[in-house]
Order: C-alpha cells, then structure tokens, then sequence
C-alpha cells in the first residue's frame, strides 16, 4: 500500500525541523546541552514514577554583586507535592519523607525516593456556601530539602503516581558575616 504524498513529506520535514532546532540552540552563546545519563540507576519500584532534573551547566548571572556567581555556592531545592483544590479548611500533604541513598553501580549518584502512601489531610470545618475553591499546588514537609548543584550529575526522584516534583535553584550571598564567639 502506498502512502499518500503527504505523509511522504512529513518525516523529512519533521527531521529537518528538529535538526535546524538543535543548530539553533547549538549556536546560542552560553547555552550548555547537557548529557542525561542515567546508568547504574535501578528501575523505580512498583508504584513509582521516575522524575529527573538535569542542572544546566550554565545559569545567567546575577545582576546582584551580593550573590554568588560559583555553582559551588548554590543549591537545588527538591519541592515534593500535589497540585489540589482546595476551600476553606487548612490542608497539607502528609507521608513519609524523602530518603537519600547512594548508588554504588552510579559512581557516587544519589537516589532520592519518597515511598509510602502520600494523602491530603485537613480540618473538616463548614465552609460557607459562596466561597469560591481554589487549585494550588501543596508541598510535603516543612523544610526545604537542598542537594549541591552538580551539572554533571542528574538529580534522581522516585515518588508516588500521584505525586509531582517541583525544584528551585538557591544561590549564596558573597559576603561572609562574622558570628559571636561566646
């Protein structure tokens, strides 16, 4: 069966686009392709879903002498939560935390995996009738989780299906403060 001339073009058109869309990035200063390599990482277990952030090896810089322009100095930080709707009552995402471990096949690699059930928990008060809902996105836990900033290394996340990954880069202030010595 022969394909209609249409389609004919359509894989080499596509082709072509995607080759002219990486000589375009290519050609950008400043622009880093970084490698995904994800080897000596083990298959998330059942119930899982694998998230992966690749750092770019180069940020713009900040117009702020104040912060640091040394990747040394920064720090990602992982936000694990749930996009819900939500009313009038207090709510938070409750489950069991996100663990680190190492990755002896992945030379030095860490996997982070949050396991366990991960439910939205919250007051039960009456809400009144014409307050409207709300989508918004919950973070699990209190405090931020921060891993160092390494472009040649992917960040690694296993977390439950209904669960997303969200991340932030945090930089460092040059300036060094004295503390108290008591």
């Amino acid at each position: 069966m022969t394909k209609p001339p249409h389609q004919l073009l359509l894989k080499p058109i596509a082709s072509f686009g995607a080759l002219l869309s990486l000589c375009a990035v290519a050609s950008l200063p400043g622009v880093a392709i970084p490698r995904l390599n994800l080897t000596g990482y083990p298959q998330p277990a059942p119930g899982l879903k694998r998230w992966v952030i690749q750092p770019s090896g180069l940020l713009p810089k900040s117009a702020d002498p104040l912060i640091s322009s040394q990747p040394l100095d920064w720090r990602i930080q992982l936000i694990v939560g749930q996009t819900v709707t939500l009313d009038c009552n207090t709510q938070r995402l409750s489950g069991s935390g996100m663990t680190m471990r190492m990755l002896p096949k992945a030379s030095g690699k860490a996997l982070f995996e949050v396991k366990g059930p991960v439910a939205v928990i919250s007051t039960k008060m009456a809400c009144p009738d014409d307050q409207p809902t709300r989508t918004s996105f919950l973070s699990m836990g209190k405090q931020p989780y921060l891993v160092p900033y390494n472009a040649s290394w992917p960040i690694v996340v296993d977390l439950p299906e209904n669960i997303e990954l969200r991340w932030r880069v945090w930089k460092a202030e040059t300036r060094q403060q004295e503390a108290v010595r008591l």
